[in-house]
């Protein structure tokens, strides 16, 4: 059952004349909700405010979005997360002083259910042919406008792997299609720089932290395919799924994961969450 909550009451329905469905003009994140508690909120809630503010967009509260989580969540404990604000309604025209209030969403969704092999023995990683463009002004950000997002998800699914691999239009690895990428080489871990696009998640800054507190080098890089596939270990982290190593990719083939799943098993400590 998915439950919403639209602008503090119970609705399933918005403005035809929203801006987040005439534009994507908005943002969003997604987080896991365990026994009632979403997962990490601190740092998803600074995630969604610095990504509003880049937007020049009105964030909610944390007040406000905490009330809505717990009143869903009395409902439906368990699921997922997600969080959607929008510019609102307004007159036609892509101005943003034709704006009016913001829109808050928010839902509760059952979680998905992954093949529990994913997560030890890892999985495949599909290359996929469309390429990120660049934009500078909207690098990082989780915005609504995932359509690239959309197109390659269906290149993965019909070569039936797990998750597809990102690059840019110069050739750059940047994600997963969902999901951060890092790889670890010789006692160093490697993540690739986002500054021209791709979105920055909440797991991606948790994993750093972890890489920081150990003493363990980590590099934001560019990096090409040739050079990921000589790495290590290559593993992959969102909010929903945690942390997947990366069995196979192309010619690259690892059946041993000792860092990833050193990593996974502190993302899925309780009191690191």
């Amino acid at each position: 059952m998915t439950i919403i909550r639209v602008n503090g009451a119970a609705s399933n329905s918005i403005s035809a004349l929203d801006r987040g469905l005439f534009y994507g003009d908005g943002v969003f994140r997604t987080l896991r909700l365990k026994h009632g508690r979403p997962l990490n909120w601190q740092c998803q809630y600074q995630k969604l405010r610095q990504d509003c503010t880049r937007l020049n967009l009105d964030c909610p509260s944390d007040i406000f979005l905490s009330h809505e989580i717990q009143t869903l969540s009395s409902l439906q404990p368990d699921g997922v997360v997600k969080i959607i604000v929008t510019r609102g309604g307004g007159a036609r025209g892509y101005a943003i002083q034709n704006a009016q209030q913001a829109t808050n969403i928010v839902q509760i969704s059952p979680a998905p259910q992954f093949d529990p092999s994913y997560a030890y023995n890892g999985i495949t990683l599909h290359t996929c042919q469309l390429k990120l463009g660049h934009q500078v002004l909207l690098a990082g950000v989780k915005h609504l406008n995932r359509l690239e997002n959309v197109l390659a998800a269906s290149e993965y699914e019909s070569a039936h792997a797990a998750e597809g691999l990102l690059e840019d239009e110069a050739g750059w690895v940047i994600s997963g299609t969902r999901s951060n990428l890092f790889a670890y080489r010789q006692g160093t871990l490697y993540t690739p720089d986002l500054s021209q696009c791709g979105v920055a998640g909440v797991q991606r800054d948790r994993v750093m932290t972890w890489a920081k507190d150990r003493g363990v080098e980590c590099k934001v890089i560019q990096m090409r395919r040739e050079a990921l596939c000589n790495m290590d270990e290559i593993f992959l982290v969102n909010s929903v799924f945690g942390l997947w190593p990366v069995h196979k990719m192309g010619d690259y083939l690892r059946t041993q994961h000792p860092v990833a799943w050193q990593i996974q098993q502190w993302l899925n400590d309780e009191n690191n969450q």
